[in-house]
């Protein structure tokens, strides 16, 4: 049984009020919510563990050290990666693109050699790749997509030439919800010697993922987005691509030894960590990762899927509905507008009722000059969401619709 009305208990915030109204939380896509326990893990090793970790001989030291690494382990698992040494943690997803962008194109971009991307990228699966054009005269060649919002295969095939060197793909859209098959691009990309990086930021925290059995070269996510701290992400990348990649950052922790002459670098995956890392951070994802796992991916999946074909049919019973994406495969995302309503007001006035949705163009305007639109109104569910905040949903729209 996947009980939801004991599942909301475990996040305070959710019973909170906005202007009065109960608080309807749509904008997952955006941040989650975090349950208690998260919070309270946080708290603890605030209180009772906090030290520096790995360079410290003293109890708490080591005592961080290990909550630190258990942290690592726990998303090895999570994604089924093969070691350790291929979880890097970082700040988010963002900044573990902009990592790979970094240290791949230092090792293996030159003048003319292209970077494969897809219509339906956020920002920041386009723009360290665009500053990598810019420094040194990469291309950047576009799958495109069809009306329904799903990628044109063939044509992504056809984009391959002997100067791609990477592919870069998210697995969900934010804006869409199209659930890519990443499995068959990267099968693809591999026929032509590419490795592949995978945006999963809005795929982890809905659905198994197993790199293992994508075969992904690359896969990125945020601890935020999957019910966890904000601030702490990861990279997992295969072993033997960490291995070529020269350093992102220099500093403390990255190093073996260090003179004036020559510095050595750390091993894997240190090499990528820097400084102090976000220890405390890494345990609350560490918490959120095990929350979701007991609920169990499978079951979040299946009960998102309901709420989002739920939700689908309920608004298109609303005259003027404009749904963006439509594809066979769809995640928990639903972007809209109606009629001539500007996205702006629609969010404004929505969040009077006490229901918080996203508006704009949810950094994706490349998409958005493909859709032919400036942004939309966006609705994202998460697993504590209900089909009773759906109906409110639904009531709030009809309501701002007639105003106008």
């Amino acid at each position: 049984m996947y009980n939801v009305e004991e599942i909301r208990a475990d996040f305070p915030i959710l019973a909170r009020t906005v202007y009065g109204k109960p608080l309807v939380y749509l904008d997952n896509g955006a941040t989650t919510q975090k349950p208690r326990c998260v919070v309270d893990a946080i708290t603890d090793e605030y209180y009772s563990v906090n030290a520096n970790v790995h360079r410290g001989v003293h109890f708490l030291s080591q005592q961080a050290t290990e909550l630190h690494e258990a942290s690592r382990e726990t998303v090895r698992r999570f994604i089924n990666a093969r070691s350790t040494n291929e979880i890097v943690f970082t700040r988010g997803t963002t900044e573990s693109i902009n990592l790979l962008a970094s240290s791949f194109g230092e090792a293996f971009l030159g003048e003319g050699d292209e970077v494969i991307v897809s219509t339906m990228e956020h920002h920041s699966n386009i723009v360290p790749w665009q500053l990598l054009q810019m420094r040194k005269g990469i291309k950047l060649r576009v799958i495109p997509m069809n009306d329904c919002g799903e990628l044109l295969l063939n044509e992504y095939e056809r984009l391959f030439t002997e100067r791609t060197r990477i592919v870069c793909v998210t697995h969900v859209s934010n804006v869409l919800g199209t659930v890519n098959p990443v499995k068959d691009m990267i099968a693809t990309a591999h026929a032509h010697g590419v490795p592949v990086l995978v945006d999963g930021a809005q795929s982890i925290p809905h659905m198994p993922v197993d790199v293992q059995a994508l075969d992904a070269d690359f896969y990125v996510f945020s601890g935020h987005k999957v019910y966890g701290p904000t601030g702490v992400g990861v990279l997992y990348g295969k072993e033997e691509w960490l291995d070529k990649l020269p350093p992102y950052q220099g500093g403390g922790e990255m190093i073996q030894h260090v003179s004036f002459e020559r510095t050595t670098f750390n091993e894997l995956p240190f090499k990528f960590e820097a400084g102090t890392p976000d220890y405390i951070g890494t345990t609350g994802l560490a918490r959120a990762l095990d929350y979701v796992t007991t609920l169990g991916m499978d079951r979040i999946a299946a009960y998102e899927h309901d709420l989002t074909e739920y939700a689908t049919r309920r608004l298109k019973e609303i005259p003027g509905m404009r749904i963006f994406g439509e594809a066979a495969e769809k995640g928990s995302v639903i972007s809209f507008l109606v009629g001539d309503i500007h996205h702006f007001d629609m969010g404004t006035l929505l969040d009077r009722l006490g229901i918080a949705v996203r508006t704009g163009h949810h950094c994706a305007q490349p998409l958005m000059q493909r859709l032919g639109i400036e942004g939309t109104v966006r609705a994202s569910f998460a697993l504590y969401n209900t089909k009773e905040e759906i109906d409110a949903l639904v009531a709030g729209v009809e309501r701002v619709s007639r105003m106008f």
